[in-house]
Formats: structure tokens, sequence, C-alpha cells
């Protein structure tokens, strides 16, 4: 069913965010099974007067969703509750929505967790000051990262480095990286391969290591060549005369670590976004 979802995220999202044939038939399909994101993207997708695919049990796939999803949520399912936020949200009742990702999130749901976190980073809640506001953010995120959820690492790094605890930005930035995140592997190598100059793009002091410059070669290389990460070429690029013709064939023997290291990159891209 989830594979089924994504399938019809990909089919969407290379349409840039429209609704295709293909993409339609996966959401049918992982709806039929009970996949309430797949009955909001054929909310969203005007499934029913475009495509005449409509319920037969329900007004709108909008409103399946609900019937389908609110009883196991209020039978204690934490992932149920989350959709709930993202279906309310849909029916102009986001109220009623926070509330469940609330639940969700006092739960243990790390995705939920994650989302209120980036919420009330974003502005949610009255905080009297903005330390305050990130520090709150920051408690959500690190309940999610404990439980090894990638994306919270990455949002926890990002907190931390603007709560100025530096050391503890980079070790859960190195986590996120270990654990496949792709724009922490590219932080990661471009810290190695040039600190002071990342330091200075972001004007934020994002990197805590000791410069490596043949490790990060080989990671932003991996990278350039394995996912063809255009970013990661642009770096290798300005920094072509940090190292000479020996360290350069040094990180070439590195290199084939990097390309292969488990588990596989990914965006960890939110499972309803945009």
């Amino acid at each position: 069913m989830e594979a089924m979802y994504y399938m019809g995220e990909a089919e969407r999202r290379q349409k840039m965010g429209g609704m295709t044939l293909k993409a339609m038939n996966w959401y049918l399909q992982a709806a039929e099974q009970g996949d309430p994101y797949a009955m909001l993207r054929l909310f969203q997708g005007g499934a029913c007067v475009a495509g005449d695919e409509c319920p037969e049990d329900a007004e709108g796939w909008r409103e399946k969703a609900l019937a389908e999803t609110l009883p196991r949520a209020e039978a204690g399912d934490t992932d149920a509750m989350l959709a709930l936020y993202h279906i309310y949200r849909l029916m102009d009742d986001s109220g009623e929505g926070v509330e469940w990702l609330e639940k969700a999130a006092e739960a243990g749901n790390p995705e939920a967790q994650t989302r209120l976190g980036m919420n009330i980073s974003g502005g949610q809640g009255w905080y009297f000051l903005e330390s305050r506001r990130l520090e709150a953010a920051e408690e959500w995120f690190r309940k999610a990262a404990e439980q090894g959820y990638v994306p919270a690492m990455s949002s926890l790094s990002d907190v931390l480095e603007k709560l100025d605890k530096h050391d503890q930005a980079w070790r859960w930035k190195v986590r996120a990286s270990d654990n496949g995140h792709v724009d922490d592997r590219l932080t990661l190598g471009w810290c190695y391969l040039n600190p002071e100059e990342l330091n200075k793009e972001t004007s934020v002091d994002v990197c805590s290591n000791k410069r490596d410059v043949m490790k990060g070669w080989a990671i932003l290389t991996a990278l350039k060549r394995g996912i063809e990460l255009r970013a990661a070429e642009r770096v290798l690029e300005w920094n072509e005369g940090e190292l000479n013709d020996r360290q350069k064939n040094k990180a070439e023997a590195m290199f084939d670590e990097w390309l292969n290291k488990q588990p596989p990159l990914s965006n960890f891209p939110p499972r309803f976004g945009f």
C-alpha cells in the first residue's frame, strides 16, 4: 500500500505536482487498501470530477479519508492521528488537525514529533523569546531523532546551530549523513574539504570538524558521480585548487567507500508535502 502511494507521488512530482493518469491509478490502488494520503491526493487532484473516480461509500475522497481514519485514531493509532492532521487541514479545520498532531507527537510518533517541531520553529504558538521557540522545537526534534528518525536528525542539527550549540549540531549532522540524508552528506563533504568557505557562505559555524581535504573530495565526488548532485559538482569546481594530484589520487582510493555507503541516500521527502 505504501509503495503504491509513493509510486503515485513519483509520477505526480514528475509533472510538477499535477495529477496524471498513471499517478491517479497508483493512488486509486493505495486508496482501495485504505491509505488516507492517497485519498487526499485523489481529492486534491479532482479524481471525482476529472477522472470520474469517486468512492462508492462516501461523498468524496476527503470524506472517505476522514471516515476511515478517525476510528483508528480514536483507538490509539498514532499514524492515523498524524493523517488526521492533514485531513482536517484540507477540511479547513486546522485547529482540530493540530490537536491530533499534538496527540500523535505526545504518543511518541517520530514523524508527528518532527512535524510539530517544524510548525513551532516556523511560527506556530506564542513564545516571548525566539530562543524559547527554538528550544521548544529542539525538544520535539530530539525526541524523534533519538528514535532514529532521520529527518528529525537533520532538523535538530539546524535548530542547534541557531542556538549556538555547534558541537551538538555537528554530531547530529554527521549522524544524519551516516543514515543517508543527502543534504547533510553534502554539508559533511564540504566541511571536510573547506570548512572556512562553508561557514562564510552560511554565516553560521556549521563545521565543527578538522579539515580533511581528501575525505571531503571523496565524499563530494561520490555525490557527483553516484546521484549526479549538481551542488556537489559546484563545490568541487570551486575547490579544484585545494588538492594536488597526489591528494586527488588518494581521495580517489576512498571514493568507493562513500559511493557504496549504506543505507542508500535520500532526500527524505515528507509523506504529504508538495
